[in-house]
Formats: C-alpha cells, sequence, structure tokens
C-alpha cells in the first residue's frame, strides 16, 4: 500500500494526467502547452507526453538554435559569407531542405500537442478557441519555414536562370568593373542593339562605385588585347558610321560566332572587349537587361520615385529612319514622379526633343532610383515578383556562386557617392563620340576610378575636382572628372536654362499636357525643343 500513495498522487498531476482536474486548469493547460510547443519545440511533450519524442524534439530544437546563432554571429562578422549561403547553388538546395524537414517536424509536434490536450475534456466553449489557437501557432511556425523554403527556392531559380555557372571573378587593380548594356530585339531592328551601355565598377573593399556610361553611337572601339575581334579589327571598330559600338553585338552573333566557342552570348562578351580596350580597364563580366521586358522588373518592385527636371515625351510610332514619330501617347510632366514600369521605361528611352546625353542621364537617374528603393522591405515584401520578372529581363556570365560577396559588396556601397562619368557631353564635347581620343578617355577613367577609391571620408570633394581643362583631347574641350553632387544627373549644353519653361512656354501660355499636344500637331518644334531643354536633369528619391 505504502507503494500505491506516490502513483496515486503522480496521477493527480494536472499537466499529465487532466481527467481529474476543474475546467478552468484544463483551459489554462492547453494554453500552456501550446506555448511551450511555439516558444521550445518539444518542452510539451516532456512535461506531458512522450518523453523519448521530447528529448529527439529538443535536440533537434537547440541544434536549429545554436545554428541560427551561428548564422547571427558569422553575419555580424562576415555578412557576405551568410549571403553567399543563400544564394550559392548547393549550400541554398541544404537550406530548403532544412527548412521543410523543420517546418514539418515542428508541425507534427503541434499536432501531438493538440493530442495531448484532449479537447473534449475542455468546456465545450473553450474547445473551439483552443483548436483556432492551435492552428495559428502552427501556421505562425511551420508556415512561415516552409514559406521561407519557397522564397528560398524561387530566388535559387531565378539565380540558375539569370547567373552563370563559371569561375569566379577576382578584381583587376583592387577593382570589380561590370557592364550593363540594356536593349532589346524589337520587330524595327536587325539583332539586339544596345539602346544604353554603363560600367559599373565597384571597390573592391569598400564597395564605393564609379559608373561610366558610353553613348551607343560611340565609334572606333578599341578591342582589347585578348579579344578574337582584335584580330577582326586591329585598329578599332573603324569601318565608318555603321560601326557603332551598340552594332558590335549584332555582328558577332552573326558572323563571328565562331570565334567564341562555349561563349553563352558572344555578342555580349564581344562588346565587353570593346568597353575593355576603349576605357583601358579589364571589364570582367556583364549583365544584360532586355528593356522590352524591363517594365515588369519595376511594376514587381511597386514603382520607382524620382523627380524629373523638365517634360519628357512618350514618342509615337515611328515614321522614317530619319527620327520622325508620329504624335506622342504622352507627357511624362517635371517634378515629383511615382513611375510605373511603363512609364519609367519611357522616361529612360526617349529620345525626341533630346540629346543621347539626356537619356544617359535619365537612365542613370533610373538605375540609382532603382538601387536607392530596392531595400530590405520592399525585397522581402516583392521578392516572388521580383525574382519571377528578373528572369525575363536579365541575363549575365556573373558566377552564381559569387553572387552573395557582390551583393555584401552592394550594401556596403549603399549610401556613398557615386563618381559618373560619360564618354560624352558633359564630360566631353558633343562631337567626341563620332572622333574619340582614346589615350583622353583612358585617362579620364582612371581619374574618375581614383575617386571612387577607398572610404567615403577619403575621397576628393566635389570642389576640389572642379575646374575644366581645355586641349586635352586636342581640342575635345573635356573638364576635369569629378563627384556631381549626389542625386543630381545634369547633362551641359543646354540652349537654356533647364526647367525654365517647365510652367509657363517661351510664348507665355501654360504648359500642359493638352498644350504640348497641340504644339506638336501644328509643328511648333522650336518652341517645344525650347521646353524639352533639361529633360535629361532628374534626381532619384
Amino acid at each position: 500500500m505504502a507503494l500505491h500513495v506516490p502513483e496515486r498522487s503522480h496521477q493527480t498531476d494536472p499537466i499529465r494526467y487532466p481527467e481529474g482536474a476543474p475546467p478552468t486548469v484544463r483551459t489554462r493547460r492547453a494554453f500552456v502547452l501550446i506555448a511551450l510547443t511555439l516558444l521550445v519545440p518539444g518542452t510539451a511533450q516532456l512535461v506531458a507526453g512522450n518523453r523519448r519524442l521530447a528529448l529527439r524534439a529538443l535536440t533537434v530544437t537547440v541544434t536549429a538554435w545554436v545554428m541560427l546563432l551561428l548564422m547571427l554571429v558569422v553575419g555580424l562578422l562576415n555578412r557576405g559569407a551568410v549571403l553567399t549561403m543563400v544564394t550559392h547553388p548547393v549550400i541554398s538546395l541544404v537550406l530548403i531542405i532544412v527548412l521543410i524537414v523543420l517546418a514539418i517536424a515542428w508541425a507534427v509536434l503541434f499536432l501531438n500537442t493538440l493530442r495531448l490536450i484532449r479537447v473534449p475534456l475542455l468546456a465545450p466553449g473553450m474547445r473551439p478557441i483552443v483548436v483556432i489557437a492551435l492552428v495559428l501557432s502552427m501556421v505562425a511556425t511551420s508556415g512561415s519555414l516552409a514559406y521561407a523554403a519557397y522564397l528560398i527556392g524561387v530566388g535559387r531559380g531565378a539565380i540558375g536562370t539569370i547567373f552563370g555557372g563559371g569561375p569566379a571573378i577576382a578584381p583587376a587593380d583592387g577593382r570589380y568593373n561590370f557592364m550593363v548594356m540594356g536593349g532589346d530585339a524589337g520587330d524595327d531592328r536587325e539583332g539586339r542593339r544596345p539602346d544604353s551601355l554603363s560600367i559599373i565598377s565597384v571597390d573592391a573593399n569598400t564597395g564605393r562605385t564609379a559608373l561610366i556610361s558610353i553613348p551607343r553611337n560611340l565609334q572606333n572601339a578599341r578591342f582589347s588585347a585578348d579579344s578574337p575581334m582584335r584580330k577582326v579589327y586591329p585598329n578599332g571598330y573603324n569601318c565608318g558610321d555603321e560601326c557603332l559600338i551598340n552594332a558590335i553585338n549584332t555582328e558577332v552573333n552573326q558572323k563571328y560566332r565562331d570565334l567564341y566557342p562555349g561563349a553563352e552570348d558572344p555578342g555580349a562578351q564581344a562588346t565587353l572587349e570593346a568597353a575593355s580596350g576603349t576605357l583601358g580597364i579589364k571589364v570582367q563580366a556583364y549583365v544584360v537587361v532586355d528593356m522590352a521586358g524591363f517594365q515588369q522588373l519595376i511594376d514587381a518592385m511597386g514603382g520607382i520615385r524620382i523627380k524629373a527636371g523638365g517634360w519628357v515625351p512618350m514618342s509615337g510610332a515611328a515614321l522614317d529612319d530619319n527620327g520622325g514619330h508620329a504624335q506622342p501617347v504622352g507627357w511624362i510632366a517635371p517634378g515629383e514622379q511615382k513611375l510605373d514600369g511603363f512609364h519609367a521605361l519611357w522616361y529612360g528611352r526617349s529620345r525626341e526633343f533630346a540629346s543621347d546625353y539626356d537619356r544617359i542621364a535619365r537612365q542613370q537617374c533610373i538605375q540609382q532610383a532603382m538601387i536607392n528603393q530596392l531595400n530590405p522591405a520592399t525585397l522581402l515584401s516583392k521578392f516572388e515578383g521580383i525574382a519571377n520578372a528578373g528572369t525575363k529581363v536579365v541575363e549575365s556570365n556573373i558566377s552564381s556562386s559569387q553572387l552573395g560577396s557582390f551583393v555584401d559588396l552592394a550594401l556596403k556601397g549603399k549610401g556613398q557617392p557615386t563618381s559618373r562619368l560619360v564618354i560624352g557631353p558633359p564630360d566631353f564635347d558633343a562631337s567626341f563620340p563620332t572622333y574619340p581620343d582614346v589615350a583622353a578617355i583612358r585617362a579620364k577613367v582612371q581619374d574618375v576610378l581614383k575617386s571612387a577609391t577607398g572610404s567615403a571620408s577619403s575621397s576628393p570633394s566635389p570642389r576640389a575636382l572642379g575646374g575644366t581643362t581645355a586641349g586635352l583631347a586636342g581640342g575635345a574641350g573635356l573638364s576635369v572628372p569629378g563627384l556631381l553632387p549626389q542625386g543630381q544627373y545634369a547633362p551641359a549644353g543646354h540652349r537654356v536654362p533647364a526647367g525654365q519653361y517647365n510652367d509657363v512656354g517661351p510664348d507665355g501660355i501654360k504648359v500642359t499636357a493638352d498644350r504640348l499636344d497641340h504644339l506638336f500637331r501644328t509643328g511648333q518644334n522650336g518652341v517645344l525643343d525650347a521646353i524639352m531643354a533639361g529633360n535629361g536633369e532628374c534626381t532619384p528619391l
């Protein structure tokens, strides 16, 4: 009898044996078990269920918490390593499997906790409340892990589609240089001719960035010494007006693919080599952006915010080969704007009543606006749409295994001033792309890269880099390179002060979209030219 007393006492424990407990105690017990499973999976089974299952679950829980803590510590010390884990094709697959297994195991524990609660013993009014609380807890935990695995899977698929599997690249002279080529293969053009060509040069240690824009009409581009096209054009791409740098992509893909065995995009690779040889730097990788699908990416981000410096026409259909267009389909007004993908694409591509350098300035502004607004909150909330849009818009030969370190560099450089250079106005005169002086280009590139080296505090101020020189390129009229005020994109050489006629035209009449339509229909191009002057000015918000 003495041995039976502890057993009877043990069976009166309301946590493990709730049958004899009051209804209020049973209710509290149910919520305590749910909370234990929510906060420390396995503890509910330890106090009220199968202890062997509890020990296994607690082992997994402790291991998961330790691994998470280690990742946090590593992230604080080396953020790039954690980003590489998420973006690396093999490691990310392992991470997906782990998250799915944990999600299933946690859900099993919640179902086991539901059995331990003994719902029929609860007061009738409390039964649905307890079940709903448990289901919500299970969705918040297992569901979140499963959704995280899904998002990593979406990202992994996008990375595999966009980026290559080639070897990692090393910095050249302490910098990574990427070529970004934007264009499309529309019905009105043969092959894909880039509408924009930029080099993004990033300091390998600090992330400080220089953005170098090459006009699409640059002639006599030089191929790098190791380029197969150097044998075809040993003295530069110099076959006359047809040999613009944006024609290299199409010509190589149509005539010289055999010079690039194994290359996924011979035309892009050859254009990269032309940029390298002309600028005098080693460009290691390229990113090709399909401008026709570019608006999908902007829409997936929820649009971009800019401050436009002047009216920009959304051109109508082309009427001839001389740049004539039908009535514009709309106008983008000056001032603060939130542009969806359709309007952002037009803002970057519109060339009526503007120079190519106005377009370059607007494109740089859009690029910076996207970088500014692609913050963690936007990325997490719109990740699936952004990733899916990216697979339709972007292709690159950047190795997917190195993507994490480049993302880390981009995060380091965010918020630091960007050095900018255009191989044309305002840094060279308007005739320079037709008769370029390669030595002058290379000298100026080195100056702008020097200004984008090291930390922000160690770089020269815009005033220290200001001023002009004449005759540096045989009368090309270059200005000394420097940092433009951050966020300002303003080509020089306009006929009138930019924005002078944004509100009231030179004819004294208020400027509206309807007024601009009337001026276009009646052929008053001189008035339109004056109003549009300065429409390359833009500030990303």
